[in-house]
């Protein structure tokens, strides 16, 4: 059950990052969910120490998504970053 936890909050969290970021039209269902993925990984080593919140792996809730959203908004700022050449 993990696993497909991780792919459907991973694609959803992917998904918005990259509203956020106005990368969607580049991005297609599966790096969505690439980024959704390693966002959390970013957000739960980074960022969910500092604020105290769980991550996807402790449970699901509205604190461990958004970890991982902001995890996966890191994530694409530093991709277009090297990208690009610039933070959009």
């Amino acid at each position: 059950m993990g696993l497909i936890l991780w792919l459907i909050v991973g694609g959803i969290v992917g998904w918005l990052a990259s509203m956020i970021m106005k990368t969607d039209g580049q991005q297609g269902v599966l790096l969505n969910i690439v980024v959704g993925i390693v966002g959390a990984f970013i957000g739960g080593w980074l960022i969910s120490p500092l604020v105290g919140a769980g991550t996807i792996n402790s449970g699901f809730s509205i604190a461990s998504v958004l970890v991982s959203l902001v995890g996966a908004v890191i994530l694409l700022a530093i991709v277009n970053l090297f990208r690009r050449g610039r933070v959009r």
